[in-house]
């Protein structure tokens, strides 16, 4: 019976995200902000690399397992920034490979806001092994006489993110082309839909060397509900950092991190359902790793000290981490 109420709910789990979210989901998406708005490249200070791996629902067969690298590059004209992100996502016998590059340019609003606009261009490979799994109705379009089923489409997508020294904000559709996920014969399995990515954060220093991040990111797709994430961070003598965070309707999470040195970060969070596979499930793992390239030397360079200059006019820590 557990069995059965297991394959049940992790089905009508992929015919969800099948039938609108392709994006995978992230509990440290404040971490991980450039794997789904292009704009995000030209804001950061330094060539940052990342990798992610999420493993959603432990001990549940078949369920979510995400793996990403990413990579945000800042130009020296300090206006423009490029990315690059591969993301392979696995649903029981559904694999997606995404590929996208991302340019970004950036224009001030005001002394110290800062305005970005990015777009993004790659493509989705999308898989699926009917032998990898047992179906009720094995003779439905799409499945009788194949055991694989592989199409490739491009993938274009735009973003803002609109930013100053301790907060943010972001708006996002990672991929315009809709309805072309797979060719007419597996149409009844698959059909694309927008989705739309709104972030945001605040970093607010409440005593020496402690400051408070709250953010939250929602997703919108036509035909599903909002999806609403919610997170609060406390960072420590800027290197540990320790939170919570909630999705609606979904799961509760705690949060940790640690910068390693001035060049390395080292993120985790757990979730635990509050849905009906908490009772199922070990839980969702997730890490993060980031690495910022031009760290750590201790001496400044053109771009970082243009930067001390324009915030405020006030002396930055360049070696010090993004608060958010």
């Amino acid at each position: 019976m557990k069995n059965c109420l297991l394959t049940h709910i992790l089905l009508l789990t992929a015919i969800s995200l099948c039938f609108g979210q392709k994006e995978p989901q992230y509990t440290q998406y404040m971490y991980n902000i450039g794997s789904f708005n292009p704009a995000y490249s030209a804001s950061v200070e330094n060539a940052e690399l990342s990798g992610l791996y999420r493993a959603q629902w432990i001990d549940v067969p078949g369920a979510p397992r995400n793996i990403r690298f990413g990579a945000n590059f800042p130009l020296n004209n300090e206006k423009m920034g490029i990315g690059f992100n591969v993301i392979n996502d696995e649903l029981g016998p559904v694999k997606q490979t995404f590929i996208d590059v991302a340019y970004s340019y950036q224009i001030y609003v005001s002394e110290t806001t800062k305005l970005s606009f990015g777009i993004d261009a790659g493509g989705a490979l999308f898989n699926i092994d009917f032998s990898e799994g047992t179906f009720q109705n094995p003779n439905e379009p799409g499945i009788n006489n194949q055991q694989e089923l592989s199409n490739f489409n491009p993938t274009i997508g735009a973003g803002t993110f609109l930013y100053d020294e301790n907060w943010y904000l972001g708006l996002s559709v990672p991929n315009f082309l809709t309805d072309v996920l797979l060719n007419e014969e597996t149409a009844t399995l698959v059909t694309e839909k927008m989705q739309f990515n709104f972030i945001g954060g605040y970093v607010f220093d409440i005593a020496n060397r402690t400051k408070f991040k709250p953010a939250f990111l929602l997703n919108y797709t036509d035909g599903l509900p909002v999806n609403v994430n919610l997170s609060a961070n406390f960072l420590f003598i800027d290197a540990l950092t320790v939170g919570a965070a909630y999705r609606f309707d979904n799961a509760f999470s705690g949060l940790a991190g640690f910068q390693i040195s001035n060049s390395l970060f080292l993120g985790y969070a757990y979730d635990y359902n509050t849905n009906g596979l908490g009772e199922f499930s070990g839980g969702t793992h997730e890490a993060i790793l980031k690495f910022y390239l031009g760290r750590g030397s201790g001496k400044s360079n053109s771009r970082d000290k243009n930067k001390k200059e324009n915030w405020r006019g006030k002396p930055k820590q360049i070696d010090s981490p993004r608060f958010f």
